[in-house]
């Protein structure tokens, strides 16, 4: 799996993936930490890491000689832009919906 070419979608799709995004947005973590978490390997974790980093939706800050992992934004903007078209057109059509059933209910 090549981790530059995975979409913000791709790189949700992994159970795992997503498990480590809500714990990380409780509070920052560091990479073993997360890993307690999972019955996977440690370099398996570091994948998963490593996939999270390179599409933006974690940072990584060194800090002694631990590696602290934080939500970062840019990834979830991705996302909430192919989300938010979809909610433009549910808001058009529910408008157009509310407009027929007005002019139908003043023809009464």
């Amino acid at each position: 799996m090549q981790t530059n070419t995975l979409d913000a979608f791709q790189v949700i799709a992994d159970p795992s993936r997503r498990q480590m995004l809500q714990m990380l947005s409780k509070d920052s973590m560091t990479i073993s930490a997360l890993a307690e978490n999972f019955d996977m390997s440690r370099p398996a974790v570091s994948k998963h890491i490593k996939i999270l980093y390179n599409a933006r939706f974690i940072s990584i800050k060194d800090i002694g000689r631990e590696r602290y992992c934080t939500l970062r934004q840019d990834g979830f903007n991705e996302l909430q832009d192919f989300i938010d078209q979809f909610d433009k057109f549910w808001t058009t059509r529910l408008k157009k919906l509310e407009n027929i059933l007005d002019n139908k209910s003043k023809e009464k």
